[in-house]
């Protein structure tokens, strides 16, 4: 598995996430690994849903007349 270092954190951030990680009762390491495999997953996850979406939405969905289509479901009944 990959290591990571990075320099330079604000002593206020470490605490921050320090405290983070005490209250759920883990590990500043552990922490800190499972925030960046989330921010990872999730990043992923967004992206696939989206596409989704935007899969399902007419390409002239912006363009819509919704007066007509109102008008339209009225007289079907």
């Amino acid at each position: 598995m990959a290591q990571v270092l990075i320099r330079q954190l604000d002593d206020h951030v470490v605490s921050a996430l320090r405290a983070r990680a005490r209250a759920r009762g883990l590990s500043l390491e552990q922490s800190l690994r499972d925030l960046l495999t989330d921010a990872v997953r999730t990043d992923g996850s967004l992206r696939d849903e989206l596409a989704r979406l935007r899969a399902t939405t007419p390409a002239a969905g912006r363009s819509l007349d919704v007066a007509a289509l109102i008008r339209e479901d009225r007289d079907g009944r």
